[in-house]
């Protein structure tokens, strides 16, 4: 993965309108905190798999960035990104990695289920 640049994100985005996709999106802070400080309140969020299709998508901020996806019954939306990469496979995987490198949000598309 390489640091996010917003208007090749933002290019890619609009590569996956309107298309049936998969999504994954993970956040998490638990993994790193709860071992460490019984007192960390731990959140986090998961799903995999699910199938979407957007109509818009945009990219903002400064960095770290965020990402929506306007569908037709709401919204997707993730922040704190700071990865991406168009992999082998065609799946757009953008991450959010902490000061120490750990991930911290998953935001990734794809045309196929993810494995």
């Amino acid at each position: 993965m390489q640091p996010i640049e917003k208007q090749k994100v933002q290019e890619l985005l609009k590569q996956f309108v309107n298309q049936d996709l998969y999504i994954h999106l993970e956040t998490t802070n638990g993994a790193y905190a709860t071992h460490r400080d019984a007192s960390f309140f731990n959140a986090g969020a998961f799903i995999r798999n699910a199938k979407i299709r957007y109509e818009i998508g945009t990219i903002a901020g400064d960095g770290p960035f965020r990402v929506g996806l306007k569908m037709d019954s709401g919204w997707v939306y993730g922040e704190g990104l700071t990865h991406f990469e168009l992999d082998e496979k065609g799946r757009l995987l953008m991450a959010g990695l902490d000061h120490q490198g750990r991930l911290a949000i998953a935001f990734e598309l794809s045309k196929t289920p993810f494995e």
